[in-house]
């Protein structure tokens, strides 16, 4: 407790918190010997953040007997004290507080400004959210464990780098481990034992001819072949109007909910992040390898697909190099029939592969430690490390 009342300056107030669930005030002595999520944000934090964390602290909820139920969490709104608190800062912090199931400071006020000052120099806030955690004795165990509930949700409590280094063990780069927590369809899909296609970009003509070769592909393999659009990262109207044409046109399954695209993108990021806190590289870390793919699809201009079946291998290839391997299929047809439609395609990929290639890894500025060195996934040289600015509105 010591530290929580470090942080929230109660004074005199002996209700410093806000229960999200009842709508009342509460004491610090709610979170006594409990597990502790500290949820650092600004009054910015976006749609998506708060509605998948919602998300997952609702299913925590629904079952709360689960050792990985067992904690609290309580947001610290971090608000610049050199600008007048005004009614519009007041509007949008009670907005928050309204909407959020879990517990909040009652005012930003209560956190001092050495408060603000030690989150952001010792923890490092910088806009990004973070959640930091306290074991039930209040000792910082992890100083921001947003990529472990993103990557397990849940599951990765108590979420300390002990618990990170575990559910890493347990991982290979599978479709589960890519996308089964995107959307319920997946699971039923692995189940059935059906070949699993996702892919992305933003180019339609792209999207129409790839969705197009790949059914009449899968019709010619006898294979029963399910296709998931999964867009880009920061997915914004371009996206969304693709999902409106590819559901129209019925060219293939989409995630209507462009929450779930930017959720799909944003564990791929949290994947690499944690990976880089327990110094994993390419070189050391074939989940890695595939993680730095995934992420320089997104950073192309042109798009992508894998395709899985259960367990096995993943196939994967730009856009270009894909559907000339699709247009190629009488070429390998013979080798698909003998041993499998995906290790035919793997192999015919692999006979496409040219040493070329231009590969870019574009990281949000403020999602943690970037390191200083980090290699190409295709070739495994060191990669050149530039600064962008956006803007993009539409």
């Amino acid at each position: 407790m010591k530290i929580l009342k470090a942080l929230i300056y109660a004074k005199d107030d002996q209700l410093p918190l806000f229960d999200g669930s009842t709508k009342k005030r509460a004491s610090l002595d709610v979170l006594r010997r409990r597990s502790v999520l500290l949820l650092i944000s600004d009054l910015e934090i976006s749609h998506e953040e708060l509605s998948m964390l919602q998300q997952m602290y609702s299913e925590a909820r629904e079952q709360p007997g689960r050792p990985e139920s067992q904690y609290e969490v309580v947001w610290l709104p971090v608000v610049d004290r050199s600008s007048p608190w005004s009614e519009t800062k007041q509007k949008l912090f009670e907005d928050f507080q309204r909407i959020m199931p879990w517990y909040s400071v009652y005012h930003p006020s209560l956190l001092d400004v050495a408060v603000i000052r030690y989150i952001k120099e010792v923890w490092h806030f910088n806009k990004r959210p973070l959640l930091v955690v306290l074991d039930p004795q209040g000792r910082v165990v992890n100083p921001n464990a947003i990529h472990m509930m993103w990557i397990w949700g849940s599951l990765a409590f108590p979420f300390t780098s002990l618990k990170e280094e575990a559910l890493w063990k347990e991982e290979t780069w599978k479709i589960e481990l890519l996308a089964d927590s995107i959307d319920p369809m997946i699971l039923s899909w692995i189940d059935q034992g059906k070949y699993i296609c996702l892919y992305g970009g933003e180019d339609m003509e792209w999207i129409r001819k790839f969705t197009v070769t790949a059914k009449d592909v899968a019709s010619r393999a006898g294979i029963t072949l399910e296709m998931l659009y999964v867009g880009k990262s920061n997915p914004r109207e371009k996206v969304r109007k693709n999902n409106s044409i590819i559901t129209t046109e019925k060219l293939s399954h989409v995630l209507p909910d462009l929450t779930l695209i930017w959720f799909f993108w944003v564990r791929l990021e949290s994947m690499w992040h944690s990976k880089v806190q327990h110094k994993r590289t390419v070189e050391n870390d074939a989940i890695m390898q595939e993680i730095m793919t995934m992420l320089s699809f997104d950073g192309s201009d042109q798009g992508w697909a894998v395709i899985s079946r259960g367990p096995a291998d993943m196939a994967k290839a730009k856009g270009e190099t894909i559907l000339k391997s699709f247009a190629d299929f009488e070429i390998w047809k013979e080798g698909a029939q003998e041993k499998g439609f995906l290790p035919a395609l793997i192999d015919h990929l692999h006979e496409l592969h040219t040493p070329f290639h231009c590969n870019r890894l574009i990281l949000p500025g403020a999602t943690g430690s970037i390191p200083e060195r980090v290699v190409c996934a295709e070739c495994g040289r060191p990669m050149e490390k530039f600064i962008m600015y956006r803007c993009c509105t539409d």
